[in-house]
């Protein structure tokens, strides 16, 4: 695997020198200033590379995360034609800079969703965590949208009745804003209006349309990416089933299977993140590494603890080694299909991967960061996922 890091540019508290002391060869980053919807220049892609050019040890730009799509091109509304033909440029300019994997994601408006960005943990640290008791108390009782009754068993909405009732006004607002952290435009203070309003634009958008939307998406930019030479991976659901009453179509085995089959070309693949498909009990993350392996092109390696049997189901973000997800084996079909490709010749047979989220242990707790981003959790799990690669090498799974 090639070791690398997510890095969120100039203003991101870990720095590039950071990066460097940690044993990453490659950075994961993207324009993150640039709107959804608007082309990345050549000029501002090669800006970035200046930038990480600057790092104290040789580090590449290996995988974009994430060029945007638009939400105008996920309802296929507005000027969504316009903002695939800046898509599309974008992957241009980004292919002649060198840069050829490029992650992305189809969530309808919330891009990920916790309930708490700083749950204390019973050694210290702390961890992103989705309860889904809060949630439930936060779409029926602070949100208070229209149908959400009909999204949750009786069982449920009767514990997030109790739940919102203990609640007081600054929680219920504390718990609107982590909840609403992975809108658009989430960083400026948004109001349960303002929410709702991101909601009805996807009334009655059914999972049915939304993912002939994204068939029709696949079908323009899959054949542009393959003439470039580029390996677009979409990125799962997080968590993997719906909230909101908004769809959601890359939650499974089968969503990625219908996913492929939307274009028969390399280029059409997939980020396989172990943390969000990890979430569901019933997604086995290294059968379908062994299925899907020929068109992974980026990995996630996270692991989450999950709290309950069902789907839905509460759970927080675990130690990298330490979840409800078999990470050794993940890691073993990982290096069996980068072992296949080296064997086809394949000019990608090492598979990007960087150590996704962490929990925020020591100075972590004492320096500003993204929330899901600390410096030594990121460091802890990356040193755990490289020691288990070179055990497995050792074994002969290499």
């Amino acid at each position: 695997m090639k070791h690398c890091w997510r890095w969120f540019g100039p203003e991101d508290p870990v720095s590039l020198a950071d990066i460097a002391q940690a044993g990453a060869t490659g950075v994961v980053t993207a324009l993150h200033d640039l709107p959804p919807g608007a082309v990345w220049t050549s000029e501002a892609i090669e800006a970035r590379l200046a930038e990480i050019a600057q790092a104290p040890l040789p580090l590449t730009w290996d995988v974009v995360e994430s060029l945007p799509v638009s939400e105008d091109i996920k309802r296929r509304s507005g000027p969504y034609r316009s903002h695939i033909a800046n898509w599309i440029e974008s992957l241009s300019n980004l292919a002649a800079a060198g840069v050829r994997v490029v992650c992305y994601n189809f969530m309808p408006v919330l891009d990920w969703t916790r309930t708490d960005v700083a749950h204390r943990l019973p050694h210290g640290g702390t961890a992103m965590r989705f309860d889904l008791v809060d949630f439930a108390a936060f779409d029926l009782f602070v949100l208070e949208r229209a149908g959400a009754a009909g999204d949750y068993p009786a069982d449920l909405r009767e514990a997030a009745r109790l739940r919102a009732e203990a609640l007081d006004v600054d929680q219920r607002m504390a718990l609107a804003r982590t909840a609403a952290a992975g809108l658009p435009g989430a960083a400026a203070t948004m109001s349960l209006a303002d929410i709702r309003g991101y909601l009805d634009a996807y009334r009655g958008v059914t999972p049915e349309a939304l993912r002939n939307n994204l068939a029709a998406f696949i079908a323009e930019v899959a054949p542009a990416a393959e003439a470039l030479g580029l390996r677009l991976c979409a990125h799962p659901d997080d968590p993997p089933w719906p909230l909101l009453g908004l769809p959601r179509i890359l939650s499974t085995a089968e969503d990625y299977a219908a996913l492929l089959g939307m274009a028969e070309t390399t280029a059409n693949g997939i980020t396989l993140c172990s943390g969000s498909l990890g979430a569901r009990g019933d997604n086995d993350l290294a059968a379908m590494m062994r299925r899907f392996g020929p068109r992974v092109h980026f990995l996630h390696l996270r692991n989450v603890r999950r709290e309950g049997t069902g789907v839905p189901c509460s759970f927080h973000e675990a130690a990298h080694l330490d979840g409800s997800t078999d990470m050794v084996a993940l890691a073993a079909a990982v290096l069996e299909e980068e072992k296949r490709r080296a064997a086809e010749g394949r000019e990608d047979a090492q598979i990007p991967m960087r150590p996704d989220h962490g929990q925020a242990l020591m100075t972590d707790l004492h320096r500003p960061m993204r929330p899901g981003y600390p410096a030594v959790g990121r460091l802890r799990g990356l040193a755990e996922l490289r020691g288990v690669e070179a055990t497995l090498g050792w074994r002969g799974v290499a």
